[in-house]
This record gives C-alpha cells, structure tokens and sequence, in this order.
C-alpha cells in the first residue's frame, strides 16, 4: 500500500516541522514531537512543556492506543488551606500551579509506541533555534496578552519574557526563551525523563516552590504517563473514538451518536445547527455529571455509549424547540494537531495549560510556563470534582480518530474547551453528513454554545455569516442567538487530516489560526 504522509498544526512553524521528519522518513509520532516542541515556543499562550497532553495513535489493521499524560494535584497538598484562603481556587501564581506537567511523559510513551531511528535532537532542534532566534508575534498572541494583563502582569518571570516594558506584545515583535531553548537541549542530550527524574526536575521543583507552588520533587518523581484503551461508539458512517476519563471525550462522542440517530430529519441547516446544539446540551448534562479522575468514576464511560443511552438522549431532543441553557461552561487554550506517515500511522493529539499562559509562573532557569488545570477541580467536598491530593482534574482537551465503512481514517480535533466537541461535530458533519470538502467544512462560519471565561451570558453565538443567514430560525426555535466576528477565535483552532483507502492524504488547518497543512510524497509501505 502507498500512503501519502501529512501534517496539520495551528501554526505554520509546527506544521513544519512536523511534515519535515515525515519526508524523512519518520514516524507520526516522531513527527508530533517535533511540532510539539515547536508549537510550544509559536505558540506559548496556548500551549507548554509545563502542561498535559493526549494521544491517540491509530496504526493500520490495529486497534487504536490512547496515551494520557495528564498530570495530578499535588501529592502534599493541603486542600484545608486553599478553602480558608478563598471561596474559588486562584487564578494565577505558584498556588495555582498546583498539578503536574504530563506532556513530555505523554512524547515519551509515543516514542516508545511509534519510533523509527531519530533521534531526540533532531525532533527538538527546530524548537530550539527558533527559541533562541525569536520568534514573531501574531495577532493570536497578541489577543493573548491583553486578555491576561490585568491577571499576570504582576508576576515577574512572566512579564519578562512575555510583556514589553510592562506593556502587552504588538504584533511583529520578536521575542525569544534562550531559557527553553536550554531546556529542550537537555531533553535532547540527557532524554526525555530528564524531565522528572533528572537534574532539570530536581531544577524545576525548587523554582515551583520558590513561587509558592505546593508540587515537589516527589510529584515529578511519581509521574508517569500512562497507556489507556480509548472510547469508542459505533454509527452509521462507522466506528469513532476518542479519551476516556479525566478528558471530556465522552461527550464528542455522545454529540455525534445521538446526532446519527437524528440527521434524516435534517432538511436545512438551521435543523443542523439545532440538532447539534441541542444533542450538545444532552452530552453536556452526562459529561458534567460523570467525567471525573478515572479512579473516581462510578462507573465505566463507555457504558454511557450504549446504543440505550444514546437513544434516549436522541428521544429527549425536540425538532421545534431548544431546550433552556444555563450552563456553567469550561474555558481553555490548547493546541489540537494531527499526522499521518508513510506506514499509514495517524495521530491525534492534543496539548494544552488550560488559561492563555496557564498560571502564568514561568520558571526563570528552564523558561517554562506552567499549566492552571487545577482551575477543573472545585472545593465542593460533595462535588464528584473536589481538590484531592494526586488527583486527575477533569479536561476539556479530547483528540478524535474515525475509522469509516467505506475505509477512509480521520483524524480530528480542535482548541477551544467547551467549544471542542461542538467543533468537531461541526466539521465531522459538515464533511461526512454534508459532503462539504473538509477545508470548508472546518473554514465555514461555525457556533458556539455555553459561556467563555470572563462572559456572563450563556448564549448560542454564531459567527456573523451564519447569523445574518440563520440567526432568526434559530431564536424562533428558542435559541438565544448573538452574533461574533466572522473567523473568530472564540469558535477554536480545528483541524483534520483523512486518508482514504488507498492511501491518499486530504488535510485542513482552521483559516482562524496560523496554522498550515502539509501535504508529503506518497511512500510505499
């Protein structure tokens, strides 16, 4: 069989340098560690070695592989004090870098699934010249510097390398992190468990607890990525899958098997839109009863994707009326990316700090910013989701795979948080219901459910196109419509790449980023 190898990234340079270890031969996974190194100094608002990460890598005639490298609370930490220090967990500084960094764990269990011959230093050296060169600031970034101003600004080490003389970036600065540059040549030289079991580790700690963070060399020490089976529901295009606990994937897969049940009384697309929104809220309600740390689940998530359940979800939908929204909805900034390789391997993956530049504690020696997933957890004793020493926060970050009857492969995903399940459903639908060529099912004007991080409403928003067009059927049907900009960020970075049973490759970055897909030479295998 000849495939054709491809990569897609939000950002161009990740793109890059992804697609450059393909035409070398590598593997996706080696080719997802080069542009994750990368997209972590393009883009370091969104993303950084100092968060978590999810795979899925999905190899021909195998069952897929999921990895979760997602990091845990503290294992010393003190929840009593956090509760009499304030009603809410804080949103910046070292208290609220209080779970491990999971992501360089989640590259070294790929690499050891999914490698061929290079070595470290060739998949981190992109990254680290253009750490030590600079790199130019976009309006993404830019974006990302006034929305977290009034709440980082203060913190010493992020003002230095993120602000400019106290001022927020403009777009066409350069900056640069020699610090991480340093960082990822250590990796290179000493491997990939340097990270928490080394002398950067032991580096890393004391900086954490110099800025009041509760982790110690003890978290890093314990920390391991781990190997899991992924989800999986069966439709009528075929088979899809996606994360187990403590990710959210649970509820892309729900939106899109109750939707399957629903899509032959889909005469407009107004009934697509509503349909999708309204199967969203359904997966919605079971996702935030449910997600938890895997070992705090009451039950199994794959049985909420039993044929029973998804049916009555579908059967709770109404045709003519929305159902009431007020949604408490989860924010988050993350890099979605996928590959395939002349093996015909493909690899969803997903990188994330939460916030836009997580905590905001950027640790002077290594240049790393670490994540503020402990903003999932809740100090509700009685809440499923309570602060508990090593655990799991819950996490939007979700990375898709489908495997059709007609046997193409896709790999999907998004940024966006709460927006992510609604757009990768969006995208799968428009290609695979729609037939929409998958650059205008991802580049076409998209909605967004649920309320964002400092918004009050908990409305339905649509990109301007869409609401000028279906804005009003959508209100008479009960929906609380607003519009947004056209290309708006707010609606996620998303992204997919399909194979097609003869191996041919169609990949689509989302025109909302600056992002790019690549396209390789076709390689038997």
């Amino acid at each position: 069989m000849t495939y054709q190898t491809s990569f897609t990234a939000p950002h161009y340079k990740a793109a890059q340098a992804g697609q450059a270890i393909l035409d070398a031969g590598g593997t996706a996974s080696e080719a997802m560690v080069a542009a994750a190194a990368m997209v972590t100094v393009q883009y370091p608002h969104m993303n950084s070695i100092g968060g978590d990460g999810f795979w899925l890598i999905c190899k021909v005639g195998e069952k897929p592989v999921a990895i979760d490298a997602c990091g845990a609370a503290a294992l010393n930490i003190n929840v009593e004090s956090y509760r009499q220090a304030a009603d809410e967990l804080p949103d910046s500084g070292g208290k609220s870098a209080f779970t491990m960094a999971g992501t360089v764990a989640g590259w070294q269990q790929a690499l050891t699934l999914n490698a061929s011959n290079k070595t470290l230093n060739s998949l981190l050296q992109p990254a680290i010249d253009a750490a030590e060169k600079g790199i130019e600031v976009t309006q993404s970034l830019v974006d990302a510097s006034e929305k977290t101003f009034d709440r980082l600004s203060t913190l010493a080490p992020f003002a230095e390398h993120y602000l400019k003389q106290g001022k927020t970036l403009q777009v066409g600065d350069s900056i640069s992190n020699p610090a991480l540059a340093k960082t990822f040549k250590r990796l290179a030289e000493f491997g990939l468990d340097e990270f928490y079991r080394g002398e950067l580790a032991e580096e890393m700690a004391k900086e954490l607890a110099q800025a009041g963070s509760p982790l110690t060399l003890d978290d890093f020490h314990a920390y391991q990525a781990t190997v899991q089976t992924p989800l999986t529901v069966e439709i009528s295009k075929g088979h899809l899958y996606n994360l187990d606990a403590p990710t959210q994937g649970l509820a892309s897969l729900l939106i899109l098997a109750i939707y399957d049940k629903l899509v032959d009384h889909v005469k407009s697309e107004s009934d697509h839109i509503h349909l999708l929104v309204e199967a969203s809220k359904q997966a919605f309600i079971i996702r935030d009863q449910q997600i938890t740390d895997p070992a705090y689940l009451s039950e199994p998530l794959q049985n909420w994707l039993s044929d029973d359940v998804v049916e009555a979800c579908a059967k709770k939908i109404s045709f003519k009326k929305a159902l009431p929204w007020p949604h408490l909805a989860k924010t988050g900034d993350t890099v979605w990316m996928g590959a395939t390789d002349q093996y015909g391997t493909m690899v969803s993956f997903i990188q994330s700090i939460y916030w836009e530049f997580g905590s905001g504690v950027v640790l002077p020696s290594s240049g790393i910013t670490w994540s503020i997933r402990g903003k999932s957890f809740t100090l509700d004793a009685n809440h499923h989701n309570v602060l508990k020493a090593g655990k799991k926060p819950f996490h939007t970050l979700n990375p898709a795979y489908a495997e059709f009857n007609d046997g193409r492969r896709m790999v999907y995903g998004s940024m966006g948080g709460e927006g992510q399940p609604q757009t990768q459903a969006c995208l799968f639908s428009r290609h695979i219901y729609q037939a929409m060529n998958l650059t205008d099912a991802v580049a076409s004007p998209r909605w967004l459910l649920g309320r964002t991080w400092g918004d009050s409403s908990n409305n339905l928003r649509l990109e301007n196109q869409l609401y000028q067009t279906h804005g009003a059927a959508l209100q008479t049907l009960g929906h609380d419509v607003t519009p947004v900009t056209d290309n708006n960020e707010l609606m996620g970075h998303a992204g997919a790449i399909l194979l097609n049973k003869n191996g041919k490759a169609a990949a689509t970055s989302d025109p909302r980023s600056d992002g790019q897909s690549l396209l390789g030479e076709n390689h038997d295998s």
